[in-house]
């Protein structure tokens, strides 16, 4: 399958909400009729009280005893910008590369993708979307002496004119040390059997069900945000009249398709974002040295807990974990509870006549290259306080509401975050928004972030969660027909 076709029936599925086999209305029943249908408890214990994971005064971590999965270990960062330069935090090492991928089928001209009804521990509302299969590879070599994942079979060595999306992508980079997964959505002519847990959707539908707060997980919002819908010029993108506006007012949705298809008209060249981010990376340092948990400053053990001493940040807690529909039925583990929501966004403004993100390049502790770009506004609700330290977020915070373009809360990846969920938003400027930004932003078109997807650890988890929910289809109706 060449490039333009997987690109043509990518925009097509984007372009699409119209599902004969279900509606969004049928997937959120769905959702509530699999919470119901499935066991699920979540019990907090004492470190004590673990059996195949052990917190380690000689090693000084939490770890499996099998040595696999991942473990809690300590470190001391240091570095030369912003207020605080150095400091000691817990963070999650799982060196193994995860495995997001997404299965999908063309049917009667539409691709559709099958997404699972996963419950992971740490879940909001229990239930959310995922991909076909999302396993470490622990789980996948049955480290757990459980079943295989189901589906499997597609993604290892998968048959190279199968793959229309092959990359790997970083997880938060505040939590976890260098950790990427591999992101792939296969194609197949198969005959796939119905199965309670699974179902057909187009990605316009996976889009507009990212509205709804916690439906959507985060492995398939990351797996999503890098499709590509291709290169068009100016004469092609005359195509796109073909769509039927419902206002001749209140085109945004029509914007942001441009955005993601025209790659000529940018603020800034491709080029000179490179330099932009290399002349960054070269002026930040960071160094990251391993300590014991033990000896973290300003965090505290206790029977149950490690946490910050100032109740900030986040803390880590172990529990027992039954959930009736895995691989394995019961099983113990560490789990990180957040102490407050996040906030991230987009500033979006057109900008010679197309629409640009403000992006920010930002520096964490986990980072595999220093930086990454991330949303205009990445933080914790807890930095409110401070908040005129943090460009543009009283800024987002003060927003009009017919600036506010979306509005919801997305949770974070719940096999290892306990309940936590940042506000996703995206702000559309308006005429006092101040032309001078900081050194370490730029405006960029969506296509142009689609372009750094293509390459590992450019854009952090936050920026595409919020690039998976660019919906096409808030103002306009698509035509059927070629594009």
């Amino acid at each position: 399958m060449d490039s333009n076709h997987i690109n043509n029936l990518f925009l097509r599925s984007a372009l699409t909400e119209e599902n004969p086999f279900m509606t969004n209305a049928d997937v959120l029943q769905w959702i509530e009729e699999r919470k119901k249908d499935v066991f699920v408890n979540i019990e907090k214990i004492k470190f004590s009280d673990l059996k195949e994971w052990k917190l380690d005064h000689n090693k000084g971590n939490l770890h499996h005893k099998s040595g696999r999965f991942f473990s809690i270990e300590g470190i001391k960062v240091q570095t030369n910008t912003g207020e605080v330069q150095q400091w000691y935090q817990p963070i999650i090492n799982q060196p193994e590369i995860g495995l997001l991928g997404i299965i999908t089928k063309e049917i009667d001209g539409i691709l559709y993708f099958l997404l699972q009804a996963k419950i992971e521990p740490g879940n909001l509302n229990l239930v959310q979307l995922a991909p076909t299969l999302q396993a470490t590879e622990s789980n996948f070599k049955q480290v757990h002496k459980g079943s295989k994942p189901e589906f499997l079979n597609y993604f290892i060595n998968p048959k190279q004119d199968s793959i229309m999306l092959n990359q790997l992508q970083s997880e938060q980079g505040a939590r976890f040390l260098k950790k990427r997964n591999r992101n792939i959505i296969v194609y197949t002519e198969d005959n796939i059997k119905d199965r309670k847990d699974f179902l057909w959707l187009t990605l316009g539908q996976i889009k507009k069900l990212m509205k709804f707060n916690n439906v959507v997980n985060m492995d398939t919002r990351t797996v999503i945000s890098g499709i590509p819908y291709g290169r068009y010029s100016p004469d092609q993108l005359a195509l796109f009249e073909t769509y039927n506006l419902k206002t001749n007012e209140n085109t945004f949705s029509y914007d942001l398709l441009i955005s993601s298809l025209d790659y000529d008209s940018s603020l800034h060249s491709y080029d000179e974002i490179i330099s932009w981010f290399t002349t960054l990376k070269a002026k930040h340092e960071l160094k990251v040295e391993r300590k014991s948990l033990f000896d973290l400053e300003g965090w505290k053990i206790s029977d149950e807990e490690i946490y910050n001493e100032r109740n900030k940040y986040f803390k880590v807690f172990v529990a027992n974990i039954s959930i009736e529909n895995r691989e394995v039925k019961s099983w113990q583990q560490p789990l990180i509870k957040p102490i407050d929501d996040g906030i991230i966004a987009f500033v979006i403004k057109k900008i010679n006549g197309i629409m640009h993100l403000l992006v920010q390049a930002k520096l964490e502790c986990g980072n595999y290259d220093i930086l990454e770009m991330a949303p205009t506004v990445q933080c914790i609700t807890d930095s409110y306080d401070v908040s005129e330290d943090l460009p543009f977020l009283n800024y987002v915070l003060n927003a009009e509401p017919d600036q506010i373009k979306l509005d919801t809360l997305q949770s974070e990846e719940g096999g290892r975050f306990f309940q936590e969920q940042n506000r996703n938003l995206i702000i559309q400027a308006d005429e006092n928004f101040p032309e001078e930004i900081p050194e370490n932003y730029i405006w960029m078109t969506i296509s142009q972030l689609n372009m750094f997807l293509k390459f590992n650890n450019y854009l952090n988890i936050q920026s595409r969660s919020l690039l998976a929910a660019v919906d096409f289809l808030q103002e306009f109706e698509f035509i059927s027909g070629e594009l």
